[in-house]
């Protein structure tokens, strides 16, 4: 039952000591998440209210499935923009059902997470690297930011998940600019930067909320054309899920991966980072997809669009240090508690207040200097994040993501099909044997000796590159050769298209009168290499644990000892094909 339910592992432990911290850290979550979670609906295309029923009953059945007590789940701006962006490329969507897709794709976004956490599918999230995650939350942070413009300008302008567009629509309405929408938000980045900074543990965002909320009620800045978020409805939201035609769904399946992977690497990300902090391992990866599944499925029945797991909050939960999950829940009870009495007090909050909560709240995403350090020493990886960046910011979010994703695994097979191969040989008054790229006149050299050292594994993508450059290696030494030393230290697996090019390759050398050798093969390695038929090629004194030890034999023959034998040729005893050393 733990497994199914973690929240029996602590709360079966629960002690009342853990109330205060709890409670706690549930409040201060809360007093943040409530503005945010006005501001991110809006960034999402939906009325404000619809991030406040995203912050409720997710939270509820987080706090039941989830497996880190310090992750601030419930809506965040990457997903909002997500949804603005794959809702507004659909060609069906008006504004009478913009709403029911949002529902339905939280509802889609759960059941995909759901079921990559019951088959333990959780690894496909590897697929995306830090520089593609890197150039598209830089990209989308900087698009989420400038899309405030509307609001933080006061002014009726088109939308649009391309920067170049939002900026040229800002660009034609600057003559309608409203100055007292831009004064207040202004006002607001400068006071939750400056209270930030003297104090990170300010609640500076309810402070700004609240002083936003009363200069436009005192001043009555209603009158001058300020933008307010006017009426929240009051009271709990209805239980349904809306109906939608199957073509529409299919529509929505694209985009439903798509946040499904970015919403749970968000999670996994973070909640890594947190849980080190906290010096815990509690964080369990293919649970916190049930989890995030099952808090939007669940959601979804109660009118939430897609959630995951937030920077700003995850990090208050750390600094406030609660005890267990139930901080989590306390969370979910203050936003209960403000849908049910405190919705009317939020009438005159400013537009141009909750933009700039966003943009203050997004800023930290953009990141150079990573960017800066690929430049310096990683150029193909910047390649990456740079196409990512500018795809994601003028063509669209899920064209960057995909193409970054697509250049990565590009990328990562032209790497394994043209492997780094170094020439070895032994280090002037040392048992090694290094690259001699790395040692120059310190390598000694042997004209009838040749050890190659391959540094990946032997596939059928890159079995013809090694023939051809331990060809090459073999014609460059000339006649005087007499074996070759393969160091296969760092092959962890051959497959059967590059098998069939070893054997040939062993067979041509053979012919020429040139001995071949392989030292240092792990036990899956091992395996292969008798299962396959390669060593029926090989005479048994040709496998070797150490490369100094072939050396040894091909200049000694007599020096290769049974210990040593008994090592090299240890095989699993489960079976050829086994994968333990």
């Amino acid at each position: 039952m733990n497994k199914i339910f973690p929240f029996l592992d602590w709360i079966g432990k629960y002690k009342w000591s853990f109330l205060p911290s709890d409670l706690l850290a549930g409040i201060t979550v809360a007093i943040v998440l409530i503005p945010q979670g006005l501001a991110y609906a809006l960034i999402a295309g939906l009325p404000a209210v619809y991030g406040l029923y995203a912050s409720m009953v997710p939270l509820v059945v987080y706090t039941l499935f989830g497996t880190s007590r310090a992750l601030g789940v419930g809506p965040v701006a990457m997903d909002s923009l997500l949804v603005a962006a794959g809702l507004g490329a659909i060609a069906s969507v008006g504004p009478e059902n913009y709403i029911a897709m949002a529902i339905v794709l939280a509802f889609l976004v759960g059941g995909i997470q759901f079921f990559l956490g019951i088959f333990r599918m959780g690894f496909l999230v590897n697929f995306l690297s830090r520089p593609v995650i890197s150039g598209f939350t830089s990209g989308a942070a900087l698009i989420i930011m400038f899309s405030q413009l509307k609001y933080l300008l006061g002014i009726d302008m088109e939308g649009s998940s391309q920067l170049h567009l939002v900026l040229w629509n800002a660009f034609q309405k600057i003559g309608e600019i409203n100055p007292f929408d831009l004064g207040i938000g202004i006002v607001g980045i400068l006071l939750m930067v400056l209270l930030r900074k003297w104090n990170r543990k300010l609640p500076y965002i309810l402070i700004v909320v609240i002083l936003g909320i009363l200069s436009v009620y005192f001043l009555q800045l209603v009158t001058r054309d300020v933008g307010i978020v006017g009426e929240i409805p009051r009271g709990l939201p209805s239980v349904a899920l809306p109906e939608l035609s199957g073509g529409v769904l299919m529509d929505l399946w694209p985009i439903a991966l798509t946040l499904a992977l970015v919403g749970y690497l968000e999670t996994i990300t973070i909640g890594k980072g947190v849980e080190d902090k906290m010096n815990g391992d509690r964080l369990k990866a293919n649970k916190e997809l049930v989890a995030l599944g099952l808090s939007n499925m669940a959601g979804s029945l109660f009118q939430s669009y897609p959630i995951t797991s937030s920077f700003s909050r995850s990090a208050i939960y750390y600094e406030s240090k609660p005890r267990t999950n139930l901080a989590t829940l306390f969370t979910a009870l203050m936003v209960l508690l403000t849908l049910l009495f405190l919705t009317p007090l939020f009438y005159y909050l400013p537009n141009a207040v909750l933009a700039s909560i966003i943009m203050v709240s997004v800023y930290g995403l953009v990141d150079i200097s990573y960017a800066q350090i690929l430049w310096k020493y990683r150029k193909d990886e910047f390649l990456v994040l740079i196409t990512t960046f500018l795809l994601t910011l003028f063509v669209g979010i899920m064209e960057g993501i995909l193409t970054g994703v697509l250049i990565s695994l590009l990328l990562m097979v032209y790497r394994t099909s043209n492997p780094h191969v170094a020439v070895l040989a032994n280090i002037r008054g040392t048992p090694y044997y290094r690259n001699v790229d790395r040692f120059g006149s310190d390598a000694l050299l042997r004209p009838d000796l040749l050890i190659v050292r391959f540094d990946a594994q032997l596939y059928f993508g890159n079995a013809n590159f090694f023939k051809s450059h331990l060809m090459e290696l073999i014609h460059q030494k000339g006649p005087a050769l007499n074996a070759v030393i393969l160091n296969a230290e760092s092959i962890n697996y051959i497959d059967s298209s590059a098998t069939q090019t070893l054997k040939k390759l062993i067979e041509s050398l053979y012919e020429k009168g040139i001995h071949f050798f392989i030292a240092g093969a792990i036990g899956p390695t091992r395996d292969i290499l008798f299962s396959s038929g390669i060593m029926e090629l090989l005479p048994k004194e040709c496998l070797f644990v150490e490369t100094r030890e072939a050396v040894e034999f091909f200049d000694d023959p007599a020096k290769k000892q049974e210990l040593k034998d008994r090592v090299a040729y240890q095989r699993n005893p489960v079976g050829n094909q086994g994968y333990r050393s």
